[in-house]
């Protein structure tokens, strides 16, 4: 006979007792899903159902936890601009335009604890502009980490006007359902980040017959969905018919952040404000010191004349330009964040017994090299990386761990990666 547990319930199915017996939950027997739990009056459980019981469970709890959020729990401005300067080198005047329209934004959603009267705040999407590898996405993946929301990034360049080859915009939706464990409620107070924006300009000059289905096409898709509207999300993802079972997404109040680097748009704004024109066709040469300061003069007629509608800009009300990055910010970019390639191969080589060291001059030639390369911040990794491949091949194996100092000669390649200072056997 199987043995009960302390409350008097036995599990069946594999005792060979019952066999008759199915999951009253999905109707199931046994045979298909293996043993059952017996409950009082003959009610049983498979496992199958259990896991899904915890999982539900595990979302309520998570629910009740982001519904605790009040106004009170809203990081001040200030705080917001310090934890993103954490982790974000430079561009002081980007991470305060941030903090303040973030923070406007979620105090906004909680104004029905207080009774919305006449009143009511209009929804800010954010629009960021600058060079590749600035800290765009950082910025909007550190924002959502800092306020414990769903976060989910996507890429304008995929996206196409329904009915054509490429993915609906409703799948930006179903990237942050995924990041909310499904848990609509959590979504709809989620950010999300929409890169390469700049891509979905509308063609200059465009002769062709075709529709302009993958730029203008795209942006009339994104007018809905940024200003506030029930959106029908396919689960599985994918083009929707009619057939197929939605999930509504209320995205009144989903954060939408935008990026991208519109090149050329620092042209039309030195033409704005007056700077001299030269060279083919009467552009501007812009050099990369102006760049930052013309960036920081642009408006929604810039981003027009770029090939952006209307419509789109108006619902990107606040505009936050980043400055390119210099020598002096990649190299502080190395060090000085939470996350920096400098602290994070220490940590590495600490694990292993190890030390390791980057001399001054070091970190100024990575940075140099990073800057030729004009991936901004993005091309650091591939270079440290690139530098620390044979050691991090062989550490893990040496016997007699040592400090190891990465000088200028092994950036350039002229020496190996070399042992400074034997640590002692005993203390290591």
């Amino acid at each position: 006979m199987a043995s009960k547990d302390a409350e008097g319930r036995r599990p069946t199915g594999s005792t060979g007792r019952n066999l008759k017996a199915f999951c009253s939950f999905c109707r199931k027997s046994h045979r298909d899903v293996g043993p059952l739990v017996e409950g009082p009056g003959d009610v049983y459980i498979c496992g199958d159902c259990i896991e899904l019981c915890q999982s539900i469970i595990d979302q309520e709890k998570r629910r009740r936890v982001r519904g605790t959020n009040n106004t009170s729990r809203i990081p001040a401005p200030r705080e917001i601009k310090d934890r993103l300067d954490q982790y974000v080198v430079g561009q002081q005047r980007t991470k305060k335009i941030l903090s303040v329209a973030v923070h406007n934004h979620y105090k906004r959603l909680n104004m029905h604890d207080f009774g919305r009267g006449e009143v009511e705040v209009d929804k800010s999407n954010i629009l960021l502009i600058g060079p590749t590898g600035s800290g765009k996405t950082l910025l909007a993946r550190t924002l959502a980490k800092l306020l414990d929301v769903p976060f989910a990034i996507g890429d304008a360049t995929t996206l196409t006007e329904a009915g054509y080859v490429g993915e609906d915009v409703e799948n930006l939706l179903l990237k942050l359902l995924h990041a909310a464990d499904f848990d609509i409620e959590a979504a709809q107070r989620g950010i999300v980040y929409v890169d390469e924006v700049d891509k979905i300009a509308k063609t200059q000059n465009n002769v062709s017959i075709t529709r302009d289905v993958s730029g203008e096409g795209v942006q009339q898709a994104l007018l809905k969905m940024l200003e506030g509207t029930v959106s029908n999300v396919p689960p599985q993802g994918g083009r929707k018919h009619p057939e197929q079972q939605y999930i509504q997404v209320d995205t009144t109040n989903i954060l939408f952040i935008c990026g991208g680097t519109f090149v050329g748009l620092e042209n039309n704004i030195a033409r704005r404000v007056g700077k001299n024109s030269f060279g083919f066709g009467g552009k501007t040469e812009v050099g990369e010191k102006q760049l930052g300061e013309l960036l920081a003069q642009v408006t929604s007629d810039d981003l027009i004349e770029f090939g952006m509608i209307p419509e789109f800009v108006g619902r990107l009300p606040v505009l936050a330009p980043l400055e390119p990055l210099d020598e002096a910010a990649l190299t502080r970019i190395l060090t000085e964040p939470r996350n920096s390639l400098v602290k994070q191969y220490q940590r590495l080589f600490e694990m292993e017994g190890a030390e390791l060291e980057f001399d001054t001059k070091a970190l100024h030639e990575i940075a140099r090299l990073a800057k030729t390369r004009d991936t901004g911040a993005r091309g650091l990794r591939s270079i440290v990386e690139e530098i620390m491949l044979d050691i991090m091949f062989d550490l893990p194996e040496l016997e007699a761990k040592g400090r190891y100092v990465v000088t200028e000669d092994v950036v350039k390649g002229v020496k190996p990666l070399f042992e400074k200072k034997q640590m002692d056997k005993k203390s290591a």
